[in-house]
């Protein structure tokens, strides 16, 4: 299979973008007027000069045939990836057949890739030497040590934040508004210290609810609980199945593997979305297995500033090997090996009424009450203004779901009205107590994956 035979969408080039001003930028380097000696290779390589501010243009190439997504080289000075050169050459790349014609590759462009490839054929040869030199160079021993001497410190962190609740709600909840944020900001570096970074986030987002709008005092009880079960669940780990203490450990913020059996399957890319804080960006990528009807979550990490290196615009499809991670109804998983290059599919998951959207959000909190929501699809919503807010409504039934507060405030829900136009449509999103989050959407016909996130 040959990248040239297969053109993305703009909508999945603009998805690669770091940010919305790496989208606006790129989209306006889109067009041939810029680039010069552009050209393409059967391979799944794109490289052109593009004129630039400077005397010399800018060199850029890209390797779209990279199997976790594509990688890129410009000698622009932009710390972006991929650039604004990048995208506007992926999106001339997938205006047509003769945008970028096919050719040899210049020196400067072949050299990279030549070296690119030499860089990925090492890296799988060491993988291989250290899968078989086995896991014995490690100091089980001394792993069992650090293991324990970490838990002893959750412990005592666990421990601290029970008694801290208990003098919140034995002085009263309108104590946490006096207080201030400083109470719990304290709190949550002492769980830091105590090396449960699961807790300390917990504690932050108690910190958010006091003042935040009417019935605050209800969801700060709320969240209280479950931080409190949460303590418990880890005071009490030995006595709980394996895959729920496996949640709770998770849930607390230990590392774990993926130890579980691959499976291979032809995967479709639900959707792709960026969380960020002052430290972190959080990339997550929901897939959905075609053949097995699985649906696994993709974690990946950057450097504040910085996108993740993974990369997956929605609607396309790769075969590749996926393992999970431990833990009862955890859906996070491992991309493994991966036999072709991401394509474009006209695959669509399988969906559901809003009724059973709710009921599988409500089973799977069994498994993990600490869930904020599930993945589903919506099979025939019709989205539908309820006073001041929006809801997925059943076309056929008298049931509807709720959209979350951040879903009103994304520009993706207008894209999903103008899709919709009042007829039904197949959604795809995070359902949960806040209600839906939509991040895909597709036309009741034939009609490509429409981003929403």
């Amino acid at each position: 299979m040959t990248q040239q035979g297969v053109r993305w969408t703009a909508d999945q080039v603009l998805a690669l973008a770091p940010d919305a001003a790496s989208r606006k930028a790129g989209s306006k380097l889109g067009a041939a007027g810029p680039w010069s000696e552009a050209g393409s290779s059967d391979e799944g390589t794109v490289w052109g000069l593009c004129k630039g501010s400077g005397s010399k243009p800018y060199q850029t190439v890209i390797d779209i045939a990279d199997a976790a997504g594509p990688a890129y080289k410009c000698s622009c000075p932009s710390r972006k990836f991929p650039c604004k050169h990048a995208l506007g050459l992926l999106l001339l790349w997938a205006s047509g057949e003769g945008a970028v014609p096919p050719g040899g590759a210049p020196d400067w462009a072949e050299q990279w890739i030549e070296g690119r490839r030499q860089r990925t054929r090492e890296k799988q040869t060491a993988g291989a030497a250290a899968a078989g030199a086995g896991a014995g160079a490690g100091d089980p021993e001394a792993a069992r040590r650090r293991a324990e001497r970490r838990a002893v410190r959750i412990t005592a962190g666990a421990t601290e934040l029970e008694q801290r609740l208990a003098d919140l709600l034995r002085g009263g909840l309108a104590g946490a508004e006096q207080a201030g944020y400083g109470m719990w900001e304290e709190t949550a570096a002492r769980m830091v210290d105590a090396q449960a970074p699961g807790l300390a986030a917990r504690v932050r987002e108690l910190g958010s609810i006091p003042s935040s709008g009417p019935g605050w005092p209800v969801r700060l009880l709320e969240e209280c609980a479950l931080v409190h079960l949460l303590d418990q669940g880890w005071l009490r780990r030995e006595r709980l199945p394996d895959g729920l203490a496996s949640t709770v450990r998770s849930r607390i913020g230990l590392p774990a593997s993926a130890d579980g059996s691959a499976t291979r399957d032809r995967w479709l890319v639900l959707a792709q979305y960026d969380t960020a804080d002052a430290r972190l960006t959080t990339r997550r990528i929901w897939l959905h297995g075609t053949d097995s009807g699985r649906t696994a979550l993709l974690l990946s990490y950057g450097a504040a500033g910085r996108a993740p290196e993974l990369a997956l615009p929605v609607g396309l499809e790769l075969e590749a090997e996926v393992s999970p991670y431990p833990g009862t109804g955890q859906l996070r998983a491992a991309l493994g090996e991966q036999f072709a290059p991401p394509a474009p599919s006209a695959a669509r998951p399988p969906g559901v009424t809003t009724e059973q959207a709710a009921a599988r959000y409500g089973e799977a909190l069994r498994d993990d009450p600490w869930l904020d929501s599930v993945p589903v699809t919506l099979d025939r919503v019709i989205p539908a203004p309820d006073g001041n807010s929006w809801q997925l409504a059943d076309a056929e039934g008298d049931s509807a779901l709720p959209l979350t507060a951040s879903a009103h405030s994304r520009p993706g829900l207008w894209r999903l009205v103008a899709l919709s136009g009042g007829a039904p449509v197949k959604v795809f999103g995070e359902c949960g107590h806040r209600g839906f989050t939509p991040l895909t959407a597709w036309p009741e016909g034939p009609g490509e994956a429409v981003r929403l996130c």
